[in-house]
């Protein structure tokens, strides 16, 4: 991640200024100014991919541990941009320079000089708590639910970059190498994004309140590995087998509501494979010293069919795990002997 950062300021810093600015000069602290807005864009048009980007193949499921660190980068990165431009723009201004960021473009009534900090400004702020709010003690404080919701700035933060860019150096641009670049990045923000939701509308929510749900044949279950079902009010379950017995428990790790049903079972335990929080796939309880839980459902086998009760029980209660039906052999051919 770091090496990535190095190397797209180098060249955009070393290389770039013939090739986006061939045909006039540009002032050293400006290309910096640049350098680091761009990579800013990139690094949160590459954090917002690898969400869908994992939701449409399992192998970017690693990317994710350490996506929110990459956030706290693009934080650093972004304020460094931000550092350059009013240490360039508003530093020789007769008024604070805090002061003539606000209120030196008032042209609102225009696009065309529209005043495009205000856009960065906010997209700064964004990011800055988001960062601030990273780190898991402010998940406990917050309970998950909220963090989570919390952190749904990081679109409301692309959206203002985007404006930014848009209303500013787009409009200023004498090569459209650049404006390609942004182009080609915010359209695989929304493709994937797009790909991502259409792979999951075959994930129809199933069951009707108190109803048994289906959730797959006997023959599709593999041991150590679980199927995950969407419950009529919007819950995912993932059922696990485990020793040739069934074991139920909410998708969402009580972490970072992370995929648990995409992790392996080892010794009772699944292994979450965001951040490594482990559960009882039983009683949906951390092994000790830890306390996080999360809630465990029912599970029954009717004919060769797989089901799952919609009311959870409290997080941490103990299920007795349903054994799998052993399969009949088959039959033997008329007239050969047993």
């Amino acid at each position: 991640m770091l090496a990535g950062v190095a190397l797209f300021l180098w060249i955009f810093l070393n290389i770039t200024p013939d090739v986006l600015d061939h045909e006039r000069a540009i002032n050293p602290q400006i290309h910096n100014a640049r350098a680091f807005g761009a990579c800013a864009f990139m690094m949160l048009t590459v954090i917002l991919c690898i969400g869908p980007a994992a939701r449409l193949d399992k192998r970017f499921l690693p990317l994710l541990y350490n996506r929110r660190h990459f956030g706290v980068m693009t934080a650093f990165v972004a304020i460094t941009h931000a550092g350059y431009i009013l240490n360039w723009y508003f530093n020789f201004s007769s008024s604070d320079k805090y002061v003539g960021l606000l209120y030196a473009n008032s042209s609102f009534g225009q696009i065309a000089g529209f005043p495009f900090e205000l856009f960065g400004i906010f997209a700064l702020i964004c990011l800055l708590i988001l960062a601030a709010t990273s780190h898991d003690f402010w998940l406990k404080f917050l309970t998950p639910p909220v963090w989570k919701r919390l952190h749904y700035l990081i679109y409301a933060a692309y959206f203002a970059v985007a404006a930014h860019i848009s209303l500013g150096i787009l409009q200023d641009q004498q090569n459209h190498v650049f404006t390609v670049m942004f182009i080609a990045g915010a359209a695989a923000v929304i493709v994937l994004h797009i790909a991502a939701w259409m792979a999951e509308r075959g994930d129809r929510p199933m069951g009707d309140d108190g109803a048994w749900v289906e959730v797959a044949r006997t023959s599709a279950m593999r041991e150590g590995y679980a199927k995950i079902t969407r419950l009529s009010n919007g819950d995912r379950v993932a059922i696990f087998l485990m020793d040739g017995k069934l074991s139920a428990i909410s998708n969402a790790c009580a972490h970072q509501n992370g995929p648990l049903g995409e992790g392996k079972i080892i010794d009772c335990l699944v292994t979450c494979p965001w951040h490594g929080f482990q559960y009882d796939v039983r009683s949906g309880r951390s092994p000790a010293p830890f306390t996080e839980m999360v809630p465990t459902y029912r599970v029954r086998v009717v004919g060769d069919m797989v089901e799952v009760h919609p009311d959870p029980k409290p997080p941490g209660t103990y299920i007795d795990p349903v054994p799998m039906p052993v399969p009949d052999p088959d039959p033997l051919p008329d007239g050969e002997p047993a």
